[in-house]
């Protein structure tokens, strides 16, 4: 819960911060909002069951946007964070993001650009799986384990202000897994450690370890990316990124898949609803089903809230 304060406080800090530049560089296009989202379910005496849960998220956006002859410049920040906590359990957590990219655009023609684009995504705080019959966890990521930088250039058509489409047959792509137990065991796709000695049900021996796993991996490829951010009606908007990665170097026939998806419903200046949808889909990333088996598969997360917003913008 502590960690869930210190983020919640750097997501207000960003939004001082960006009112401050929006009222000192009035060159640049900037728009942001902080966003804090709650749901809550509570039972007494309920003769049909059920238990009491809490959800809170935090969630930052920012954009900053700079336009002078035929230069284009635009930043995109996104940060996410929550936790949930369900009958006597402790909290979990619910929602955890860190998604940046930067575009630096020359113009081609009226509506395309040749494009510089970079990107960095990563989480704030360890990830667990919980084993559901006992009180036992298992770590499965962490902060900048995993992380993503990409850097390629393409180009960009962006028919209207709300839309976009790039395409980068020259994109560079580093993973990190910045935990030395989690690249050990081969997490998101990187080099395993080597172990020269076995236990009888197939596990290596930690003391026989003589090669560490490897914490960077390296990717060559194919990039593309829509976007998509319109109020469709009256106080409803829609943002939408997808985001599809083909390696040169292993495997180009598998696509990697990034859709995020969010529609916030403002009810008033204060007062917001969201609705919000991330799919992904990593060839080199194992999930384990209900029933024990493990292999790449589509990760599909929902997430429905309602709370109270603060917007900025010149």
């Amino acid at each position: 819960m502590k960690k869930m304060k210190i983020l919640l406080a750097v997501f207000v800090f960003f939004g001082l911060f960006t009112h401050a530049q929006s009222d000192a560089d009035t060159a640049w296009k900037i728009k942001s909002d902080v966003s804090l989202m709650f749901s809550q379910a509570s039972f007494t005496n309920w003769a049909a069951g059920g238990e009491n849960n809490i959800t809170l998220n935090g969630f930052f956006n920012f954009y900053a946007g700079y336009i002078k002859g035929k230069s284009k410049w635009e930043n995109i920040l996104g940060l996410a964070y929550g936790q949930n906590k369900t009958g006597s359990r402790a909290f979990r957590k619910s929602e955890d993001k860190i998604d940046f990219l930067s575009n630096y655009g020359l113009k081609a023609s009226d509506k395309w650009f040749y494009s510089v684009n970079f990107n960095f995504k990563s989480q704030f705080t360890e990830g667990y799986d919980y084993h559901a019959d006992t009180m036992n966890k298992t770590k499965i990521s962490n902060f900048l384990a995993p992380a993503y930088i990409s850097l390629g250039i393409g180009m960009e058509y962006k028919p209207y202000e709300f839309m976009s489409f790039y395409l980068s047959p020259s994109t560079a792509r580093w993973l990190i897994v910045n935990d030395q137990e989690l690249a050990d065991g081969g997490s998101f796709g990187v080099e395993p450690a080597k172990y020269s000695q076995f236990d009888s049900t197939g596990l290596p021996v930690i003391e026989s370890k003589y090669q560490d796993g490897d914490k960077t991996k390296f990717e060559f490829g194919a990039y593309f990316r829509f976007m998509f951010v319109k109020d469709i009606i009256k106080n409803v908007n829609i943002s939408t990124k997808l985001e599809l990665f083909s390696d040169y170097l292993k495997d180009p026939q598998n696509i990697d898949i990034n859709w995020d998806t969010m529609i916030k419903m403002q009810v008033n200046s204060w007062l917001a609803a969201s609705v919000g949808m991330l799919m992904l889909y990593d060839h080199d990333t194992p999930v384990k089903d209900k029933d024990g088996n493990t292999g790449p598969r589509t990760q599909i997360k929902e997430l429905l809230s309602i709370g109270v917003t603060y917007k900025i913008a010149n």
